[in-house]
């Protein structure tokens, strides 16, 4: 066949929805070295051609006369590489590919609407510079309140007057291990573990944080926040041992990657650089949801039999006063809701892998259960840092539509062109990132075996497993702490959060978290003190009477000078019923189970 243009052109039906659909976003693909032409214009050019191949399937046509049909036409076109090497090599890759061609060509209305029904009318190339532009905005907020909430209390939990001192820490470290505590223990406090610096650090963070809202060197503030809040999870041990701890780091590990290497950040699209870290981020979220179903599933019979929930509210670390209230719910409710969160962390997730409308409804669920967590419980900055994830499942069209013109700042998109090494750097560190994160993935659902390959990365704290109430308590064994100067008479130390007083209501404190408070939970669940390394320290520090560290509680029922005797009872807490709490005010009512620690002194 004789040809006259200058370069392929593809021919396609322009009277169907589907092809005029699939036309427009393989333009966004080969730009300007493939044409495209309706039949209808152009079939008379080419009458070697019979009409009827061109009502039957697209045809790509060569300069040099060559001209292919349905499948083969696709894959030439679009040039994917894999998938043509596949056409050509793989016994059974031609004729499978061409069947499911037919197949959809028969089929082209039913297809259609499918199209429109997952993807939507609109023929924009789907894009998420504004998604991203408010992800990092979001994560300098999250970081903001990191370190503003580890600054109020950091000098009581871990400053050189508080419970466990940083310094103290890493002397033990150096001595025991030497030179491999650096690798071991990777904090910026090894030069300096005063309390200025302490200071200092949170300071610096929250500015930083500050910096990265408004946009400006989004890079370097992300690897300076990253850096920075590795080094105080690092030396604050149990204080800093969440599962929201170690999801930030990560998060925020993948986000310098993501983030535009620009001054400042005002939507100019670098679009190259952040495709492959967006699907990290969003395999991140699957990880997060799925394996919080997961391990419920499999690991407590409560989940099971769907009865959990008529526990979790009033056993959780930090109940809400809306929580005891759904609380008092009957059965048949939880029962319902323990299966509503299993079909949004088990199932859902799978929608952030499909087409855009359903990718969106697949956010709404995941959003839905975090709204319905915050209300119930105080997980500090857990469930926002979530919701931050999920924007990313969103497009510009799709923001475009719910925000008004007004609140959207211009997009401006350029392709910045990055050397060819930088190109296979991206490449190599994101498959590498996403190895890492599958394999303790699969190391967390299949096995319970450590991978020595992994072991050189977990001190970075950046690629982790998750999965909150595995196993669900039954009841709540609360830590009563009392002081007194002659053995006779004792008076309590009311924490800020935790339950205490009977008649406090559960009050709301996320996204702030008094990680003490959520450390006295843990450790009444141990039982007594022999199984918590720091009560002991704590409870000297009371002795002592350390401001920094009474300043983490309600208040000093000694504040002329310590208490010479301190003890530690242990009671279960369970919440009131409507008619008790009408009646007497109460929210809690408390049985006593024992000696949590028995009566210190100093002497």
């Amino acid at each position: 066949m004789q040809s006259n243009i200058s370069k392929p052109i593809l021919v396609y039906d322009n009277e169907c929805d589907f092809c005029r659909y699939w036309i427009t976003q393989w333009q966004h693909i080969t730009q300007d070295r493939i044409d495209y032409a309706p039949y209808q214009e152009v079939a008379p050019q080419f009458n070697e051609i019979p009409l009827s191949a061109f009502q039957s399937s697209v045809q790509l046509i060569l300069e040099d006369g060559q001209v292919f049909s349905g499948a083969e036409a696709v894959l030439r076109a679009l040039n994917n590489r894999i998938f043509l090497w596949g056409y050509y090599k793989l016994p059974l890759f031609a004729p499978l590919s061409e069947a499911v061609y037919r197949f959809v060509a028969h089929h082209r209305q039913f297809f259609s609407v499918m199209t429109r029904w997952f993807y939507g009318t609109h023929t924009e190339r789907t894009t998420f510079f504004l998604s991203r532009w408010l992800f990092h905005r979001g994560l300098g907020c999250i970081y903001l309140i990191a370190f503003l909430s580890l600054w109020v209390q950091i000098h009581g939990l871990i400053g050189s007057n508080g419970i466990l001192p940083i310094s103290e820490y890493l002397a033990a470290v150096h001595q025991q291990i030497g030179i491999k505590g650096y690798h071991l223990v990777p904090t910026i406090f090894w030069f300096n573990s005063s309390d200025l610096f302490l200071h200092i650090i949170c300071a610096v963070g929250v500015t930083l944080s500050v910096v990265l809202i408004t946009g400006f060197f989004p890079t370097v503030s992300l690897i300076g926040l990253w850096c920075l809040y590795l080094s105080l999870i690092t030396v604050g041990r149990v204080f800093l041992s969440f599962q929201w701890d170690v999801l930030l780091l990560e998060v925020g590990l993948l986000a310098i990657f993501f983030a535009p290497l620009i001054i400042r950040d005002t939507l100019v699209g670098v679009r190259k650089l952040s495709t492959p870290f967006l699907w990290l981020l969003r395999w991140l979220l699957f990880r997060l949801m799925f394996a919080s179903g997961f391990v419920k599933l499999a690991s407590d019979e409560l989940w099971r039999d769907l009865t959990a929930l008529n526990f979790h509210y009033e056993t959780q670390p930090l109940p809400t006063w809306i929580g005891w209230y759904v609380h008092q719910l009957p059965e048949w409710f939880h029962k319902l809701s323990v299966l509503g969160m299993f079909v949004v962390e088990l199932g859902v997730p799978f929608l952030i892998f499909a087409p855009r409308r359903v990718r969106t409804l697949g956010c709404i669920g995941l959003v839905a259960l975090q709204i319905l967590i915050i209300l119930t419980g105080n997980y500090c900055f857990f469930n926002l840092l979530t919701i931050i994830l999920c924007l990313l499942l969103i497009d510009d069209v799709t923001w475009k539509s719910i925000i008004p013109n007004n609140f959207i700042p211009r997009i401006n998109t350029f392709d910045f062109q990055l050397h060819r090494i930088s190109k296979i750097c991206i490449v190599a560190l994101s498959i590498m990132l996403f190895i890492f994160s599958s394999l303790r993935f699969g190391e967390q659902l299949f096995g319970k075996t450590k991978l020595a390959e992994l072991a050189w990365i977990r001190p970075y704290r950046s690629v982790n497993t998750y999965g909150l109430f595995a196993n669900m308590t039954e009841s709540r064994p609360e830590i009563v702490i009392e002081g007194s100067n002659d053995q006779i008479t004792w008076e309590p130390y009311e924490f800020k959060w935790k339950p205490g007083e009977l008649n406090r209501a559960p009050g709301w404190v996320a996204p702030h978290q008094p990680r003490l408070d959520w450390q006295m939970w843990f450790a009444a669940l141990r039982g007594n003190y022999r199984n918590t390394s720091w009560f002991l320290d704590f409870i000297g520090s009371l002795l002592q009477g350390k401001p920094e560290v009474l300043k983490l509680l309600k208040e000093n029922p000694f504040p002329d000078s310590p208490p010479r005797y301190v003890k530690a009872t242990l009671y279960e807490y369970r919440f009131t019923d409507i008619d008790t709490k009408r009646t007497e005010g109460k929210w809690w009512h408390r049985e006593r189970i024992g000696i949590y620690c028995p009566t210190i002194s100093l002497r």
